[in-house]
């Protein structure tokens, strides 16, 4: 099969008109018309991601964050940006990616977070006009539990040594949770608004922890690693479509490399 096969399955899926204005979603690198036979998919492509993938004969990465974020100034192999830039091209790897529109879509990121929060009646907590995609999803735990309890908890579930937490108090019951995968900090008000007790999300800026205190609400921050979720997710999306279009891939797996670049020590 060819790439351009497996990017329309992705593309019908997770739509890119559901990305955010600015976001560099999309075919990052390669040929869409080039046969492929080993797919991974992966949170980051980085290095050591594609190292993994040169040793396995991978030829098609599908990464939720892009490989190409940032414009590419030169091509001075020297930085490690560009050199693994230029491993993929050497080696035929396509690279695609699926970002704030993998977020927005229906069933995607936000509800696989949903899911593993074990969060019920849940609605995206910024709609779009559709009423089922969009930023971020909002709904209720089975029962009640403490900012305490629940931030343990969010430990074990998410696999991190520490999670940071914004409360004034963290005996506080809570109940109705919002949550939004990845850099969501300037979404709380909307949380807040929205009548959540708190709001999981990472990346909270130290200021935004004050402006959060000083309304008297909740933000539990379990690292933006979370969204690892996806690499299973997003393999089992591939392997469905391949038994549905009888695509012949060789391999689809997801990437062994963990790409948390902070250490808790």
């Amino acid at each position: 099969m060819i790439a351009q096969e497996l990017i329309n399955e992705i593309e019908k899926f997770a739509p890119k008109n559901l990305a955010e204005k600015g976001d560099p979603i999309g075919l990052q690198i390669g040929d869409p018309t080039q046969e492929i036979h080993k797919v991974m998919t992966t949170l980051d492509v980085r290095p050591e991601v594609v190292q993994e993938a040169i040793e396995m004969n991978v030829d098609f990465i599908w990464a939720h964050h892009e490989a190409m974020f940032h414009p590419a100034k030169n091509l001075d192999l020297s930085v490690p940006q560009n050199k693994m830039y230029a491993l993929l091209i050497k080696h035929n790897i396509v690279v695609y990616a699926s970002h704030t529109n993998l977020d927005a879509t229906k069933g995607g990121m936000n509800d696989w977070l949903a899911g593993k929060l074990g969060l019920t009646h849940v609605q995206p907590l910024i709609p779009n006009d559709d009423g089922e995609t969009g930023l971020g999803r909002i709904g209720e735990l089975a029962e009640p539990i403490t900012v305490a309890e629940y931030a343990e908890k969010l430990k074990h579930t998410f696999n991190v040594k520490a999670v940071r937490v914004i409360a004034r108090n963290l005996n506080q019951a809570i109940q109705k949770i919002a949550v939004l995968g990845g850099d969501g900090g300037r979404y709380w008000d909307v949380a807040q608004a929205k009548g959540a007790d708190a709001y999981i999300t990472a990346d909270v800026y130290y200021h935004v922890g004050h402006d959060i205190l000083a309304n008297d609400f909740i933000v539990i921050d379990p690292d933006h690693h979370m969204e690892a979720i996806a690499n299973q997710k997003m393999a089992e999306l591939v392997w469905q479509w391949q038994i549905e279009h009888k695509w012949d891939l060789e391999y689809i797996n997801v990437t062994h490399e963990n790409t948390d670049p902070y250490q808790y020590i």
